[in-house]
């Protein structure tokens, strides 16, 4: 299977890693690219949104004319995981807690996000999580300037909470998490996103 991720900012080299680590251990073949361009698209069978800064990914994503063929391949079924500001790019409504924003996103999932939810990077914090959902153990993440979803409606379900707040839901083949697993110990978000991607 071939896994891309878009590489234009952000943690695109650790979930590269994570990605090759959970190919390994789940005993699969494959391969991660960098998706940097809109004919790049067309060979992956998953993509990463990373995190790192929505904004930034949202406008060259625009710029570089794949935003729009990424929407549609996700309407399409390509199955996806974004992370943190990822989660801000597929979340159908976006707000932020400090300041007004209009952005460029995908708006792919029946959730709503609120940016820097916790605070700026002085904020930033890591928590134990249950997994036992996606049929993992408990493990420690980073939530780096995280946001937080504060509305869930329509197909999308929830997989992991935080103090009763959704922190990772799916919606079909569409994952997304409002903490950084590309930063942690644990392979296990991203095994699971393959076996998604696998089905």
């Amino acid at each position: 299977m071939r896994i891309g991720i878009l590489a234009y900012q952000g943690s695109f080299e650790e979930h590269a890693h994570h990605l090759r680590k959970a190919l390994s251990t789940s005993g699969l073949e494959g391969e991660v690219i960098p998706v940097k361009k809109r004919m790049d698209l067309t060979s992956v069978e998953g993509i990463v949104l990373p995190g790192g800064e929505s904004t930034t990914l949202g406008v060259v994503a625009e710029r570089m004319g794949i935003l729009e063929d990424l929407r549609t391949a996700i309407h399409d079924g390509l199955p996806v995981l974004g992370t943190c500001a990822g989660a801000i790019m597929l979340a159908k409504e976006t707000s932020d807690s400090k300041v007004k924003i209009k952005q460029p996103t995908l708006g792919v999932m029946d959730f709503a996000v609120v940016r820097n939810y916790y605070g700026r990077q002085r904020e930033s914090f890591q928590e134990t999580l249950d997994m036992s959902r996606i049929g993992a153990e408990k493990v420690l993440v980073p939530f780096i300037r995280a946001p937080a979803i504060v509305k869930v409606w329509g197909n999308t379900e929830i997989l992991a909470e935080l103090e009763g707040r959704p922190v990772m839901v799916q919606e079909g083949p569409t994952l997304a998490t409002t903490f950084h697993p590309e930063l942690s110990s644990s392979y296990a978000v991203h095994q699971y996103f393959l076996k998604i991607v696998k089905r």
